[in-house]
């Protein structure tokens, strides 16, 4: 998959108002709105939107979309990302909408190996997009990025006078035993990044080694973010029992309180996963015009500014400003942990199915 400005707890909230609302295969009509440089004022008609279950786009954005192209915006959410591209590739003969969003790179090489998108290269993406680029292909734009972390809660290493892990392999040693919630890999997309990130650091061959020796430190295994963050994080509002936990480079934020100058908890650095998001056209769109003229505004500066407040990540764009917090308590890793996409595609569900035998069997 997008973390913490307004309440995580709220946007977890109001994902899954969306996802009830969108549910099923059934369209859901949204206000009007937006822009596109490639498409005219006087263009109409229905641009249907296929995203995950946790997107969220204000009512003056698809306001502006219409305004600007002439296009009406309908949503379908059918659930996480693993359940979008799974439902993209069940219905790439009949697909269900024309553009869809939420692609990230733990599950793009799926999408596009099973011819699930169309080639589109928009006019709206500069230098500071193309960098994410998947591929030459042009099938996937650049929408957004972040980070998958472990979380710290300053206060309680403090209060306990325990320095704070740093690295992955900290996170193994006796000092941290009982101290970790991490999300399931098999239901929780920034679960799938960390266990990424775990293979990355230590390799075909280690990686299993070192769930192990994470089990037996005693590291707690939640569903979802939601349960890991709010309810098992001591850091968050759920004040729970363990000072590390799995989220987002961007969760500190949203944990200073209003007037301060510190944020309670941070991210630790060497820990993190990048995950880019991307939007594409379906291939056999009913409105292929309408879907590039969705890309192009969603690379637009009202869209792009939109996205640390709305969902909690960066804008792929440069031409945007994010929030100050951000600059303070939510810095960018250096050197995030990362991985072709081709490879989680070959590996994924091997892996995670080597990590429920590792850590749940």
């Amino acid at each position: 998959m997008a973390r913490r400005l307004a309440s995580l707890a709220a946007v977890a909230a109001l994902a899954l108002t969306l996802s009830a609302c969108t549910s099923g295969g059934q369209a859901k009509p949204s206000s009007t709105g937006g822009a596109s440089g490639s498409i005219s004022a006087g263009a109409r008609g229905t641009v249907v939107l296929v995203t995950h279950d946790s997107f969220v786009i204000s009512d003056a954005l698809i306001a502006e979309f219409k305004l600007k192209t002439g296009y009406t915006l309908e949503q379908r959410a059918p659930g996480d990302v693993g359940v979008l591209v799974n439902q993209l590739v069940l219905t790439k003969d009949a697909p269900i909408g024309d553009v869809t969003f939420g692609i990230d790179n733990t599950f793009a090489s799926r999408a596009v190996s099973n011819g699930v998108l169309a080639a589109y290269r928009s006019p709206a993406e500069g230098t500071s997009a193309a960098k994410f680029d998947l591929d030459s292909s042009n099938n996937l734009t650049p929408i957004d990025y972040g980070d998958v972390c472990v979380n710290v809660d300053h206060g309680w290493f403090s209060a306990k006078g325990i320095p704070e892990p740093v690295t992955l392999a900290d996170l193994a040693k006796p000092a941290y035993k009982d101290l970790l919630a991490v999300e399931n890999p098999a239901t929780s997309s920034p679960g799938l990044a960390f266990m990424l990130a775990t293979v990355s650091a230590f390799g075909a061959d280690g990686w299993q080694g070192y769930w192990s020796q994470l089990k037996t430190n005693g590291v707690k295994i939640d569903a979802g973010w939601t349960d890991a963050y709010t309810v098992d994080f001591s850091g968050s509002s759920g004040k729970g029992s363990r000072p590390l936990v799995v989220s987002y480079a961007s969760s500190p934020p949203d944990e200073v309180p209003a007037g301060g100058t510190t944020a309670p908890t941070g991210a630790l650095l060497d820990t993190c996963f990048r995950q880019v998001e991307y939007a594409g056209v379906l291939a056999g769109a009913k409105n292929p015009a309408g879907a590039k003229a969705f890309i192009d505004f969603m690379l637009g500066d009202s869209f792009q500014a939109a996205l640390p407040g709305a969902m909690y990540v960066y804008p792929v764009s440069s031409s945007v400003k994010v929030p100050d917090t951000w600059a303070t308590f939510a810095p960018i890793p250096s050197s995030p942990f990362s991985m072709d996409p081709a490879q989680i595609d070959k590996n994924r569900d091997g892996w995670i199915q080597k990590w429920t035998d590792t850590v749940i069997g």
